[in-house]
Formats: C-alpha cells, structure tokens, sequence
C-alpha cells in the first residue's frame, strides 16, 4: 500500500506573511521555516478548569507530555478557523460550529528541541472554546497516534506548574505572551458586577437622550400611510446590519435582550450594546465592553458521542476581543495577503465584482459538515480557490424579500411620484443586486416624506473599505432650510475649479449637489453609536462622476448636538474673548460645506501606470478617515472661498474657525478608531502644528486668525494631492504622524471629561414609535 504524502505547510516570513510557497511538515522543521498552527483550548465556567491532553508516545515533538486540549498545523492553504475545528474533531472527536471558537491572541513559538534536529519556528492562533461544564471523560474519541489521554485541571494548579517548569508539561512561558491564556479567563470570571456596573453607567451617561418627534402636517394622507410600511422595511434593515458586523452578533443581540430584565446589570449590559449595536465601544477605541462570559449559551447534543445522563455540550457563542477589522463582510481568519492573492487570480470583471459594494466573501470549506467530510487523513495541498463572490441579494436574501415587499407596498400608498419611484426601485435593487437605478432615482427624490434606504457607507470594512453596510434615514423635509442651502450645491463647480490641488488632477463636469434638510424621524442600521448630522450619497463612483452626489442634513439632530454638547464644550476649552463665535450658523454652515466637499477632488483617477482607479480602491482601509477630514478641512477652505466671493456673510470668517475649533474636540471624543475621530485628530494637529490654533497657560484654546487660513490650505493641498495619486503609503505616513492623541487634545479632553459633557446623543423616536405601536 502506497504510504499517504506527507502534510505540506505554507511557509511564512519571520513577520508571518505568506511567501506563496509550500513544503512538507518534515522538512519545515528540518530547516526552520516559519509556518502556522491551532492551538485549541476548552475551558469549564464551573469548575475553573482547562482540559489537557496528554501526548502520544510516538509524537516527533515532547511525547508523553501534557498539552493543550488540542492542537495541529494549518495545512497549505487551509483556514485557521477551519483548522482548528478539524483537529478538534480529529483528535478528541468533537465537533463544534465556528461560533464556539474564540481566538485570543497569536503566540510565536520559536525553539529547537530533539538534540538540534527539530527546529520550531510556529505562528500559533490560540483559540479558546468555553463550555459551562466540564466534558465527561467518557464522550472523547482520542486518536491514538495523536492523543493517549484527557483530564481536566484547574487553571490555577496549571498555570502552577508551567511556571515550575514541571517535565510532565510542555512548555509555556506564563510571563511572555503565552500568559494571555490565563491572565484573560482570570479577569474575565472575576466577581466584579458592582464595579462593571459601575463602568457601564458611565459609558451610557457619555450619551444624552433626545426625544424626536417631528409634525407630519406636511405629509398627504398617501404618504402617511406609506410611513408605516418604511418603518417596518427600515427594522428589517436594522436586523441586516447586525449581521454584517459580526457573525454572531444577533444571537448576541437575542440573548441580551431576553436577559434584560434579569437583573439592573443585565439591564445596563442591553441598555450599552443597544447604543453600539455591538459588543464593542464606539467611543473607546472599540474596545470590547462584554465578553464571551456574557454570550449566549448553545446545547449540541450530537457534538460527541453519547453519554448516558448527559445532554451534551453547553457551550457560550463565542466573540472576539478586538472589533474583526473584516466584520461579517470575509471569513473571520482571512488576512488582506489571502485575499489579494485570491483576487489577483481572478478575471477583470470578477476582481471588479469580488471588491464591490454588494458582495460578500466566503470560503467553501465554511460548513462544518464540508470540514469533517475532508477530515481522512489525506494532506493534498489546497488552493486559493477557497474563496467565492456571494451578492447581497443571496446573502440576506430572507431579509431582503420581506423588506422590499414592504417597500412596494409603501409604493402603492404614496401619493409622491419621486417617492413611489424611489420605494419601487430600491425594492427592486434588493432582490436583483444593482443598485444604480435607485441610487438615481433617491437623487431625484423631492417628496415631504424623505427617505434614505439600502447599501451605503463601508466604515465596517477596516480591512478594504469595499463593502457596504445597510442603513436607513426616515425624515420630514424642511422646505425653508432646504431652500437657503441651495447655494452650496450651486457652486461645486467653481469650489472644484479653484481647488487647492494641481488642475492636471480637478474635474471640468462636477454636477451640482441637491441639498435636503430634514427633521430626523426614524433610523436604523448603520447608525450605532455616534449619531450622524447628515451625510452625502451615493458612493458609487459611477454615479459621483456622471450625476455627481446628493445631501441630506439632519437638522433636529445638528440643533441637539449644538445645544447638548458643541456650546457645553465651548465654555470648557475657548477662551472667554473667542467663546461668542461659537454660534449655530457657522457650526451648520460648515456642515452643509462638509457634505458639499465629499463631492469635490479626486474620486475616479488615473495611476502613474496609466489605469484607471478609484482613490477608494487604492488607499483600502485609510480611505474613509482621509475622505472625512478631506471634507471637513476642504470645506473649510471652502467657505473662505465663498466669502470671499461675496456668496457668504463676512461675519462667519472668524466664527467658521472658531466653531470648527470647537468641533474638533466633539468629533476627537468618537475614539480614534473611527473615520471621523481618526479625520479630526489629523486636522487639529495639522493646524496647530502651523500655529492656527494656540493652547494657552490657563489650558484654554484659540484661533490665530493671521495663520488659520494658510494652514487650512496646506492641509487641504496635502489630502487632495494624495487622494489625486491614489498613495496608500503617503496617506498611511500622514495618518500615523498626525491622527493621533496629542497633548494639547489630550489637555481638551480632560477639561470636557471634567465638566461631564456628553459625548453624543442617543435619539428617542417617539413619533415613529407611537406609529409602529398604533400599527401592531
């Protein structure tokens, strides 16, 4: 009988990077190269304990020796997740889903054992999988010529003995990085619920509640009723951007809500995911607030083989402890590397297809079912065909069906020919995944019932920024403030004409974009935390350059972040002399300039090679903070512009920049990991850099009106120039040297942390409310 061929594994760079070359496990460790493994442990809430495997005698690497529950290497182009979901079941006969997997953190394990001839160069991704009580013994299937026995031990008495240096145990260092293993599950079973109440309190007092409630005079009685079906589609489209965050974030979400009246901790655990649609702060950096400790608990029955008396495993659905840069868009184990090197195989259309908006990545080895079916022993090396292209349409297909019915029956009650128009073709879009007919006819949307539904903004993609998130804004338009706006749109294309950027780079057919202003009645999906002021659609590079783009401005949410936190932290960090120029005019000027100038500058460019991009494809995950403070920086300049021009009154020259001054520590609050708090943070640190803005000995600030303008400018040239050449590593160089928390930020933010300004506001909607109740 022929002997099976030996597994081969990727080989890495000292830094883990795939080379894109592969070699058998033998001789990876003959000569030393870098390569990837699972490192899989089970930990038991009630008892404390982990499970240890104790290796077979016949093992090339520490025989005999007690280990992790289970471990293996990642084959050649083989998953993490996949991996370690295989070894499991291969070694000790469990068979979990990839929601029981929790990775913790990668280990670099470098040694050399076997008198010099074994060398272990390993890049390990350490999983945790938490089951409320131990496993019986007895419902293991050990593979021999893996695993001579199992037992439990506590975490302590374990960690005991690898400090000891105990000959029974393989070797871990638990004061280097290995020491994450116990020092994470030590404080996360902590008896700290006061304390963490405590915490969470504060977290949710950073947002004030505001009550929404809009009249709907304006509307006919057509399209009141067509309101309540957009209310409905619009919570559909909430339940479609919580699985795109994270792919058990509605279990999550269920399992919280259940609970929340359990306890007041359980209530303020609700209370704070609800605000982040998340297990992770938007305003802490993304730093996770729960843990797997506070997840759901599953029961699989048939994981093992049965026991008598015992119902199976209990285990928690497991979340990681970082915000997964991919979210819900990629699997959870792959790294940009895999993905280019999977894209760059691909024909030009499917590469087009593969980084658009409306799809999402997958791995066919993705079902379990699918795993243990490979699971024979065979090492043939994989390809990178793992990957395949699903659209949104199929994706989210249950959703998408219930809302666009919905949205086709709010059609046939409106009384609004733009807005019949607007409802029947985004329904369409969803079913049918092309999105261009009613992104055109959302621009030409002019109805009293304003409405913005579907596939939109890519701040979730920290790996890409290619795909796109579902949201929805219901509002009542204001005919009087959407009419004095007008002008902006008007001169877009003088704004580009007159751009500080070279003119071999600035467009000649920049359309003018329509401006409406609403009062906010509902929304939902992507819009956790932070709540947005208004924003400025399509992304869709094909429409920006042949329609260009339209705004809408939320002017009940802009008056209550005026009023509730931009004047609060106005008397806390400007001086007494310049505090007066902190006025609602130029703060919401500045606004409409802002969404204005998303307009404007580079959007479809053309590379020193010669081809044609997008600045979104080329700077991936650093276009969304440099498209922010390219907005707000540029709209500064903008203004300037127009006041010079005789187009805006003389007396916003001075409050335009004092009020932006003022912003910027609003917008800072966000966290840094987000594209507008990343934006701002360059801004303010640019210009104080040049001067523009003075920290002052009593820790209050100012605007040197003789240097604002000159700073305002370079920094305008600098983003533009960038986005112009498509530069990922200048626009990397520029974020790393200036997105970042200095000390005079840091100065402004503890005077504002001092004073209990809120961070944001968390909006009531209490006449949606009342419609959605009235229509149960």
């Amino acid at each position: 009988m022929a002997a099976e061929p030996e597994e081969r594994l990727d080989v890495l760079t000292a830094g883990g990077e795939k080379t894109g070359a592969s070699k058998a496990r033998s001789e990876v460790h003959r000569d030393g190269d870098y390569h990837r493994a699972v490192h899989v442990w089970i930990y038991s809430e009630s008892t404390g304990e982990l499970l240890l495997q104790r290796r077979a005698d016949c093992k090339d690497s520490w025989p005999g020796q007690w280990d992790i529950s289970s471990a293996g290497h990642i084959s050649a182009g083989d998953s993490s997740l996949s991996s370690a979901q295989r070894e499991l079941d291969e070694e000790l006969g469990i068979k979990l889903p990839s929601d029981a997997f929790e990775l913790l953190f990668v280990f670099l394990q470098e040694c050399v054992i076997n008198n010099g001839t074994y060398t272990n160069n390993e890049y390990n991704d350490v999983y945790l999988v938490t089951t409320l009580t131990p496993i019986p013994l007895e419902a293991f299937t050990l593979q021999e010529s893996e695993v001579s026995a199992v037992r439990y031990m506590h975490l302590d008495e374990y960690k005991s003995c690898l400090a000891k240096e105990s000959g029974e145990y393989v070797p871990y260092d638990v004061n280097g990085t290995y020491g994450q293993l116990f020092s994470i599950i030590e404080e996360r079973y902590k008896d700290n619920i006061e304390s963490r109440s405590l915490t969470l309190q504060k977290q949710i007092n950073r947002y004030a509640p505001i009550h929404l409630e809009p009249e709907l005079t304006s509307l006919s009685e057509g399209d009141r009723e067509a309101l309540g079906y957009i209310l409905k589609a619009s919570i559909v489209i909430d339940d479609i951007f919580y699985e795109q965050v994270w792919n058990s974030n509605c279990t999550l979400r269920d399992w919280l809500k259940a609970r929340a009246n359990y306890s007041s901790f359980d209530k303020l655990k609700w209370l704070y995911y609800s605000i982040n649609k998340s297990p992770w702060s938007c305003l802490d950096e993304n730093k996770a607030f729960l843990s797997t400790a506070d997840s759901a608990v599953k029961l699989l029955t048939d994981a093992t083989k049965s026991v008598s008396g015992w119902k199976g495993i209990e285990y928690r659905a497991a979340f990681p402890r970082d915000n997964p840069p991919g979210a819900n868009f990629y699997p959870p184990d792959m790294d940009k590397m895999e993905f280019e090197l999977w894209k760059n195989g691909l024909p030009e259309k499917e590469q087009k297809y593969a980084t658009g908006f409306f799809t999402v990545i997958k791995r066919h080895d993705a079902l379990l079912p699918s795993i243990l079916a490979q699971s024979d022993g065979s090492n043939q090396t994989k390809t990178s065909d793992d990957l395949f292209v699903v659209p949104y349409s199929e994706e989210y297909k249950s959703s998408l069906e219930k809302a666009a019915e919905l949205l086709h029956k709010a059609s046939e009650c409106s009384d609004s020919p733009s807005l019949k128009n607007l409802l029947k073709t985004k329904a369409n879009a969803f079913l049918s995944n092309d999105y261009y007919e009613s992104d055109i006819a959302w621009m030409e949307l002019d109805s009293n019932l304003d409405v913005t539904i579907g596939p939109y903004e890519t701040y979730e993609d920290g790996l890409f920024s290619y795909k796109a998130t579902f949201e929805a804004f219901v509002g009542v338009r204001d005919d009087i403030a959407t009419s004095q706006v007008k002008l902006f749109g008007d001169q877009l294309q003088d704004l580009e004409k007159h751009l500080p950027l070279d003119n071999i780079y600035k467009s000649d057919n920049v359309s003018a974009a329509p401006i409406r202003v609403i009062n906010l009645l509902y929304n939902s999906g992507d819009v956790k935390g932070p709540q947005t002021i208004a924003f400025n659609l399509p992304n869709d590079e094909r429409i920006v350059n042949e329609r260009g783009t339209s705004m809408v401005m939320l002017k009940n949410i802009s008056e209550a972040k005026f009023k509730h936190i931009l004047k609060p932290i106005a008397n806390a960090c400007i001086r007494e002399e310049q505090e007066d120029y902190v006025d609602f005019e130029p703060y919401y000027t500045h606004i409409v300039c802002h969404e204005c100038c998303h307009g404007i500058g580079p959007h479809s460019i053309t590379l020193p090679t010669g081809k044609r991009s997008t600045v979104r494809m080329e700077l991936q995950e650093f276009h969304s903070a440099l498209e922010e403070a390219k907005a707000d920086i540029v709209g500064l300049w903008a203004l300037n512009f127009l006041i010079k021009k005789g187009l805006l009154p003389k007396s916003l020259s001075e409050s335009m920049y004092v009020s932006f001054l003022a912003g910027c520590f609003r917008s800072i609050r966000f966290g840094l990991e987000e594209a507008h708090g990343k934006g701002q943070a360059l801004q303010f640190n640019w210009l104080y850099e040049k001067g523009a803005f003075v920290l002052h000995s009593d820790g209050k600030f100012s605007v040197d009106f003789t240097k604002v303008e000159d700073a305002v400018e370079s920094l305008s040239r600098e983003i533009l120039t960038i986005q112009a050449k498509g530069d990922k590593p200048a626009a990397q160089s520029l974020l790393q040297s200036h997105a970042s928390l200095t000390q005079p930020l840091r100065v402004a933010l503890d005077k504002i942390e001092h004073m209990q300004v809120p961070v944001d506001i968390t909006p009531i909607f209490g006449t949606a409310n009342k419609l959605l109740a009235n229509d149960q």
